[in-house]
């Protein structure tokens, strides 16, 4: 499963296109700023004075998009967030400066311009490139400055160059190195009209970043022009305290605009009307989850710069913002600045909170239908962050998409949050499904490869094999399902090894609205495998095979606490039958003697001593995996413990206690930079297993020594079978190129218990009963190629296996 993350820029709208709506104005009860433009249209001037005065906020600053798309392979489903970062608000109620609509507001496009990225991308590039547009010269001598209100307005002008001129510290730089480059729409090689910079101006004049502003431009020889932003930046008193809130799903008020014709006394009552709304809407606001040593800092920020400036907010906003998105909110944006000119700076953050969770089904043309799946079923699996409530994250939808997709019920899922047009600031999570096919089947070929002589892989037989699958998945809308399975290893003459199985599997056994997650299956099976038990140890020749066939059902119980915990318990009942290569039922194990004969005298193949057994026992197992995957790299813990009980039912009553612990540890050695593309770190593996049984044993079930999943460098069963069993290893794994290779170690012992076996197989099969190797690997997709030295006989010899060793 392949997780990435996209993030796109958008950068502010042309004010000309129309994309940004003037709002009413916000009153201000502490900040006092005033905006009227010359009559020349060429500059803005604002003043401070003692009466608090209101200002208006048009110019969106910065939008953003965010989105994430996961893909997992063979699964052919995309989990895509086309999110937009919260759009610049509209807090209302008292002043400040802010990136959005301002206060009070005229209501609605809250959240318009963000989740439109597309559009906004397309203006953007159109504005940036000159929109393949023609433009006209300027036809005026070059290098000569000209007032805007002297173009001409039938012309549409080229931009080569823009420079912003700070008037305080008298000095020019390029446009992209000023920090106020972003609140210029004017991009340079773009085409505009005189309107359309007339507009910049006006916007620029009440954006509230400057106290004042000029557009400037000079004639350049090519007939474009050069602009200059000549500034006088915005400053406030010194603030001591920094208090952030949540604005967000705060209801807008409709402001009464100022009168130009109020009195003195008028006006006076407006203002303390104004502050009064803020500080009620202050008062209903919620506190919002930037954590306080990150306020600390943004207070630190306030007390060594002394005055506030306009910059100085930026630098505010960008730090609180690059939480918010390091975190995860990919909807949260500081919308307003509040309580300028006074000892407390109230930052407003819109944080993206869920108001309504959508999810739809889709045809397979994309059209909306209606599903086969309850919602109870999918709603169980959403993580309490992305529920009504809490506030967007993008890790949250992130793991949405891997809870669904481990119901394994559909083959396209998409999370999109998007706006709620009921509630302004809201977010809906809609999700959409594609179901897969209920009904499918499948019949598939193979040929077996086994370990040959010095572990080279050798074809088992030239006559394949062959499987039938069927599957009737997601019964009822309930993700019940029913699997059945037929295989043969000869599919020619498939009735010498028949093996099939039938599953039924029942999820949400307490209901489907039980906070308890509990799973039902029960299935009747019939297998054949090669017993480990009885084969030869190193010094004996080849022993003939013996084949332990099973029948019998099973039922269980599968209770999942966690994500990393599970326990399964249940019942078995099964027949086991020993049969040897003529699929004759075999009573003892043989082995060759030195006259070329079989020694029929062999250790007992079953408790009953005919052959045959049966027998029913309860089964536990309880898992706990804490594993997780750093660029490909396995790290964590896994801990799984067995249990089997025997009943005292079945053949001579057998009662037993078989118990076993496996414990493995992926310990990471450097820490490295998670990503497509990156390189995972050095691992060093630690595992140990132990195993025992009390009671009665039959030969097939005792724990086995050697093998490529127990101690590398032997045969499967050539060290030992054992009542008790103890096995020790450690792996170290480092990158190279695409893949890692790896040096290991490992010891197995029976613990002296082989003698406590019926027969004793490891002594008459002539095994040691404990044994070390030590190798060298690589991985080369699925197969591990390895070399190993058997160090009881101090020889080495190369093997490929397919799978993980832990």
């Amino acid at each position: 499963m392949v997780f990435s993350a996209q993030h796109q820029a958008l950068g502010p709208q042309l004010a000309g296109a129309g994309t940004c709506r003037p709002r009413r104005p916000a009153a201000s009860s502490s900040s006092v700023i005033s905006a009227s433009l010359h009559e020349s249209g060429l500059s803005s001037q604002q003043t401070l004075s003692r009466k608090p005065l209101h200002w208006i906020r048009k110019k969106t600053l910065a939008l953003s998009s965010v989105s994430a798309v996961a893909a997992a392979a063979g699964g052919g489903f995309l989990f895509h967030l086309a999110s937009g970062t919260p759009p610049p608000g509209n807090p209302g109620g008292g002043g400040g400066w802010g990136w959005g609509s301002g206060g009070g507001g005229d209501g609605g496009g809250f959240w318009s311009h963000i989740f439109s990225p597309l559009s906004a991308i397309a203006e953007e590039d159109q504005t940036a490139a000159g929109g393949g547009q023609e433009w006209d010269s300027h036809g005026l001598p070059a290098n000569i400055v000209v007032q805007l209100n002297k173009l001409s307005g039938f012309k549409k002008y080229k931009i080569s160059e823009i420079f912003f001129f700070d008037r305080r510290k008298c000095t020019t730089v390029s446009g992209t190195e000023d920090s106020f480059f972003e609140m210029v729409s004017l991009r340079q090689g773009g085409v505009y009209t005189k309107a359309q910079l007339l507009k910049e101006l006006e916007t620029l004049a009440s954006c509230g970043m400057f106290e004042k502003v000029d557009l400037e431009g000079k004639t350049k020889p090519d007939g474009s022009l050069s602009l200059t932003v000549s500034f006088t930046e915005s400053t406030w008193q010194s603030a001591d305290s920094f208090r952030c809130i949540n604005v967000g799903l705060l209801p807008q008020s409709k402001q009464v605009e100022m009168d130009s014709d109020m009195t003195d006394r008028e006006k006076l009552q407006y203002f303390r009307s104004q502050e009064k709304d803020y500080k009620r809407r202050i008062e209903r606001s919620r506190p919002c989850l930037l954590p306080i040593p990150v306020q600390r800092e943004v207070l630190q920020m306030l007390r060594a710069q002394g005055k506030l400036s306009a910059r100085l907010l930026q630098r505010i906003r960008d730090k609180v913002q690059k939480w918010y998105q390091d975190e995860g909110y990919a909807c949260a944006q500081v919308v307003n600045f509040g309580n300028l000119n006074t000892r407390e700076i109230v930052c407003e953050v819109v944080e993206g909170d869920i108001t309504n969770l959508d999810i739809k089904f889709q045809d397979k043309l994309g059209n909306i239908c209606e599903g086969n799946t309850q919602l109870g079923v999918i709603r169980r699996e959403l993580p309490k962050q992305l529920r009504q409530g809490h506030v967007f994250n993008i890790e949250a939808g992130k793991q949405a998409l891997r809870n669904i997709n481990s119901l394994a019920l559909f083959s396209n899922i998409e999370v999109n949050p998007r706006p709620d047009e009921k509630n302004e600031g809201g977010i809906i999570v809609e999700i959409k499904l594609k179901e897969l096919e209920q009904r499918s089947s499948d019949v598939s070929t193979e040929w077996s490869i086994v370990p040959g002589h010095n572990g080279r892989p050798t074809l088992a037989s030239i006559q394949p094999g062959g499987t039938v699958t069927f599957e009737h998945r997601n019964i009822k809308g309930l993700n019940r399902s029913i699997h059945g399975s037929v295989a043969s290893s000869n599919i020619l003459n498939p009735q010498d090894d028949l093996a099939f199985k039938l599953e039924y599997v029942h999820p949400y056994l307490d209901g489907l609205y039980n906070p308890k997650n509990r799973t039902f299956r029960a299935s009747c099976f019939n297998s054949r495998k090669l017993s480990p038990v009885f084969t030869g140890g190193s010094v004996v020749e080849e022993v003939p095979p013996m084949w332990v066939d099973r029948v019998g059902f099973k039922a269980n119980v599968t209770e999942s606490f966690t994500q990393q915990s599970k326990l399964t318990y249940g019942l078995v009942l099964e027949e086991i039958t020993t049969r040897d290569e003529t699929n004759t039922i075999c009573t003892h194990g043989t082995r060759p003697l030195p006259s070329g004969a079989l020694s029929m005298d062999g250790p007992p193949t079953t408790l009953s001593g005919t052959g045959i057994d049966r027998m029913a026992f309860v089964q536990a197992n309880i898992t706990r995996d804490n594993t997780k995957f750093v660029n490909g790299a396995i790290v964590g813990e896994r801990n799984v413990f067995q249990l089997d009980q025997g009943l005292g039912i079945g053949s001579k009553f057998p009662f037993f206690n078989r118990h076993q612990l496996s414990v493995t540890r992926f310990f990471q050695l450097s820490a490295v930079k998670e990503g497509a593309g990156k390189p995972p770190p050095p691992v060093l593996v630690v595992h140990g297993r132990y195993g025992g049984c009390v009671g009665d044993l039959p030969g097939y079930d005792a724990f086995t020594l050697g093998g490529p999943y127990s101690v590398r460098g032997y045969n499967m069963g050539e060290l030992g079978a054992c009542r008790n069993i103890l096995e020790l290893a450690t792996e170290l794994r480092f990158p190279v190129l695409n893949t890692h290779m790896y040096a290991f170690a490992e010891h197995g012992t029976d613990l002296g218990s082989s003698k406590d076996v019926k027969g004793n197989p490891t002594e008459f099969f002539r095994k040691v009963g404990h044994g070390s190797s030590y190798g060298v690997g690589v991985k080369l997709g699925l197969v591990r190629m390895e070399y190993a030295v058997d160090h009881n006989a101090s020889t080495g010899a190369m093997f490929f296996r397919f799978g993980e060793r832990f």
